[in-house]
């Protein structure tokens, strides 16, 4: 990982889960490393224990928080040569009706709003650098339909009509856009969202795993691991001419669709 060395490098909701551990391994490879998290509690652990990231408390989603944060990014680091828009919400488990607005407008808040915002500030910084990457993280939700999950897949999909869009303005000063679409990845983030939709549909989490797995054609869930791979991959020099695509990694999955419980 040694075309890793000296990038300067900011991931959106460092403090936890995928995030977290990107930031951990690319600053372990030699990146300069900058976070941002809203919760404040784990932003601080965070900071304890790897006190050579820089960790800012920002809401993605707060225009005014994150113009602070980009400030900040501009007078410590100058220039930045990667962006990862890592932050994201579930949003809620329930058939459309049963959506409520507020729901479906806190996760196109926090996926898409914050996506747009952070690159936006964060393109100044990669032309200063002479071009750089914009990594965005989507889902198998980004290119299908996902029953129980309106307001999910609605920022997931429009995720990557932003990638080509934006592929196509800043191709010519060598800025690349693209989108890793991750499946489920094991952990506690995906054991909630089949919680929430047990409880739901009234019937056990149990049932839920299993069909999301057999939803793929490897019956598997996903490593973080694999997703800061494809990261490294796509900050390599065999990536440089890689852009406005959606790179899946998700055990090929078959299909999305709508579990009949109990004949629903």
């Amino acid at each position: 990982m040694e075309h890793i060395k000296d990038l300067k490098i900011v991931i959106t909701a460092g403090a936890s889960g995928v995030g977290a551990e990107m930031a951990v391994a690319l600053s372990q490879a030699g990146a300069q490393v900058l976070i941002c998290d809203k919760n404040k509690t784990l932003l601080n652990e965070f900071s304890q224990n790897n006190p050579n990231i820089i960790s800012i408390e920002a809401d993605v989603a707060n225009e005014k928080q994150i113009s602070s944060m980009f400030s900040s990014i501009k007078d410590k680091f100058g220039e930045i040569n990667v962006l990862i828009n890592n932050a994201g919400i579930a949003g809620p488990s329930a058939k459309l009706e049963d959506t409520s607005f507020d729901k479906w407008k806190e996760t196109l808040n926090v996926n898409l709003d914050g996506t747009f915002l952070c690159s936006k500030l964060a393109i100044p910084l990669l032309k200063k650098a002479g071009g750089g990457s914009i990594i965005n993280i989507g889902s198998t939700s980004s290119f299908m339909g996902t029953p129980l999950r309106s307001s999910y897949s609605a920022s997931k999909w429009s995720l990557i009509g932003l990638t080509k869009t934006w592929a196509m303005e800043y191709g010519a000063e060598n800025i690349r856009v693209n989108t890793i679409c991750p499946t489920s990845v094991n952990g506690n983030r995906i054991e909630n969202v089949i919680q929430k939709e047990a409880k739901y549909r009234d019937t056990t989490p149990e049932k839920i795993k299993s069909a999301y797995l057999n939803q793929t054609s490897l019956k598997v869930f996903i490593d973080v691991e694999e997703i800061i791979g494809m990261v490294v991959y796509l900050l390599s020099p065999l990536a440089k001419k890689i852009t406005g695509q959606m790179l899946v990694i998700d055990g090929h999955t078959e299909n999305l669709s709508i579990i009949d419980e109990d004949g629903e």
